[in-house]
């Protein structure tokens, strides 16, 4: 195990907001057009929270599934795997359980307040843990070689 520990490191707060970039112009991609077809362009201009039980199905429940379900399988949201980011149970290093990403998920919401605090604690954290890993018990992390070739001249 200290092999594979050696070569893996926690990820750090700018790769982490990377990742979720992505995840979340993802979300957007699938989510917008569905909202579009079913509410029409009046869906943008409403003042309700959730105008009915298909807007709660695809911007509340729809990224919550997919969102588990991707730690679950793959260890990863998308965002994740392009920087080759795994999330795993901090005790073990195995993947999460079915508990933990439900209650890493739910825990983003607790890493929102206040003011995002909880996410920003990843630059300070020495585990690089959010407050939703801690409440988890989850660690992300990525190898320390990610594919990238030393740069090497040679002198004629």
């Amino acid at each position: 195990m200290e092999a594979f520990e050696s070569t893996q490191e926690y990820v750090g707060f700018w790769a982490r907001c990377g990742a979720s970039f992505i995840d979340s112009i993802l979300i957007i991609v699938f989510t917008f057009p569905m909202l579009h077809t079913i509410y029409g362009s009046q869906y943008w201009s409403s003042d309700q929270f959730i105008i009915g039980l298909p807007d709660f199905i695809i911007s509340w429940v729809l990224p919550i599934v997919v969102t588990v379900l991707f730690w679950i399988y793959k260890s990863a949201t998308p965002g994740k795997m392009v920087i080759k980011a795994r999330i795993l149970d901090a005790a073990t290093g195995n993947v999460p359980t079915i508990k933990q990403s439900i209650i890493r998920y739910f825990g983003y919401f607790i890493s929102m307040l206040p003011f995002g605090l909880g996410f920003f604690w990843v630059a300070w954290d020495k585990k690089k843990q959010a407050w939703h890993d801690k409440l988890a018990g989850t660690v992300v992390i990525r190898p320390v070689n990610r594919g990238v070739e030393t740069v090497k001249f040679s002198v004629k």
